[in-house]
């Protein structure tokens, strides 16, 4: 149900690449299904002002572009309440932004709910968080923070300390797309609802985990955010450690905004510092410093794989294999666990056994196991069962972004990360960025990544372009 209080939601950064391509579109889907109040405006800053008609157009433009079906016939309801201001400045001030805030209170009426989100820069979010108090704007107000939210463990703690002197914690979402996805939250499902699977998921049963989002995506239309970014910042200390977390987190009490986000605070805690030498492959595809924008000499990396242990009773000794990049061989999000197999039966090789999950779109799910082949032999074969999660009925998914919006609507931190998971993770991390760290080696577009990342998953290799 929509929420029934009246809500401001200001867009920080409305004109920018993130709001274009994933936040005006989840706000029409949200709008389409009758998910938004009766009574709220969107309110855009940017630093080029420009009129509430030219912003309507950059809206219908944008969920064009990269919306769906559904996000586009919201678009003519969403026009109805927008509105546009200047930008909150790097000088830490908001000078339009209160009197705007309260015209659009007097407009709404009722007790307003306002909601903040930073889709900027990383560099801005110290600065809107300064000119936000500094303008008496951050009473009761729930404020949205992207990622990365830091680049090191040493930013992550000054910008964690600047937004704890002006917000409490209740009041800060740390949005993170892949735990709004309908199949990570699935993984939950089907582990704590299934014995067949939860009674599987730990070190006895579990050879390797496999976490990989190879992309064949280029990265030339955000050359100069990515070069100063790389793919171990931008996904590894991100997107994959929240997975890793989601797979290897112990069982919550329940799933709920308090439990789960202690689990997986406890279970990243017991994420052991990555061995750049030993553990970590980084990469940069040819041709990357050719496009504009990006140094000739550039050492940015655009491939990540890495080998984390999670030392907890559960899983101590078992890998988890993390892998991303760009330009790759083909495009995936999957959570894959390999599951130990006595050699041989019978005389006959036993084939792999797997539980994989796909976290691309609504998700699927595939058990791969050994079986007897049809005929008057006793000979094994491999089959697997496939499911589509979207084809169970009755349901509707949400797109990440649209799902986390919501939640943000009401006031549901459950799906969102927390400092003190976040501090972990950045101290897991902390050795990429320090001395050892790899140079990128080079590999081919639209392969696989580097040759020498086949180590780290032996013996039995990347399942995806294995």
């Amino acid at each position: 149900m929509a929420p029934t209080d009246p809500l401001i939601f200001v867009l920080h950064g409305a004109r920018g690449d993130l709001a274009k391509r994933m936040v005006l579109p989840a706000l029409a889907t949200l709008q389409r299904r009758g998910l938004l109040p009766e009574r709220w405006a969107l309110l855009g800053t940017g630093r080029t002002p420009i009129s509430s008609a030219d912003f309507d157009a950059l809206l219908r433009e944008a969920v064009e572009e990269f919306g769906d079906d559904e996000a586009a016939e919201g678009v003519p309801e969403l026009t109805k309440h927008t509105a546009y201001c200047g930008d909150v400045s790097e000088d830490d001030s908001a000078a339009e932004l209160p009197g705007e805030l309260d015209r659009l209170r007097e407009v709404l009426g009722g007790d307003v709910t306002v909601i903040h989100y930073l889709a900027v820069p990383p560099s801005s979010f110290a600065p809107i968080t300064r000119a936000l108090k500094e303008a008496g704007l951050t009473d009761g107000i729930r404020i949205v923070y992207e990622k990365p939210y830091g680049t090191s463990l040493e930013s992550f703690r000054e910008l964690d300390a600047i937004v704890h002197e002006v917000f409490d914690e209740e009041q800060v979402f740390r949005i993170d797309h892949f735990l709004g996805k309908e199949a990570t939250q699935n993984l939950h499902v089907l582990r704590f609802a299934n014995e067949l699977f939860g009674g599987i998921w730990n070190r006895q049963h579990v050879e390797q985990v496999q976490i990989d989002v190879p992309e064949t995506l280029d990265v030339a239309q955000r050359a100069q955010f990515y070069d100063a970014t790389g793919a171990a910042l931008d996904m590894l200390v991100t997107h994959l450690f929240q997975v890793a977390a989601e797979v290897a987190m112990e069982p919550p009490r329940r799933l709920d905004a308090a439990n789960l986000g202690k689990a997986r605070e406890e279970v990243i805690a017991h994420f052991r510092p990555l061995d750049p030498a030993d553990d970590v492959v980084l990469g940069q595809f040819d041709g990357y410093r050719d496009i504009d924008d990006v140094p000739d000499d550039s050492t940015t990396d655009t491939f990540v794989a890495a080998r984390l242990w999670v030392d907890t009773e559960r899983w101590r000794g078992v890998p988890f294999l993390l892998r991303t990049g760009k330009r790759m061989g083909a495009s995936a999000q999957q959570v894959t666990l390999v599951l130990r197999t006595p050699d041989e039966l019978f005389g006959s090789p036993v084939g792999p056994n797997r539980v994989i999950v796909s976290l691309a779109g609504s998700g699927n799910l595939q058990v791969t196991t050994t079986v007897k082949k049809p005929g008057a032999f006793l000979e094994l074969g491999t089959g697997t069962a496939d499911l589509a999660l979207a084809d169970v009925e009755p349901g509707e998914s949400l797109p990440p972004y649209a799902g986390l919006l919501e939640d943000v609507l009401v006031g549901d931190r459950t799906l969102f990360t927390t400092a003190a998971g976040l501090e972990s993770a950045w101290k897991a991390f902390a050795p990429v960025l320090g001395p050892d760290r790899p140079a990128p080696e080079p590999y081919p577009a639209d392969s696989w990544g580097p040759e020498s990342a086949g180590r780290l998953a032996e013996p039995h290799g990347w399942v995806l372009g294995g």
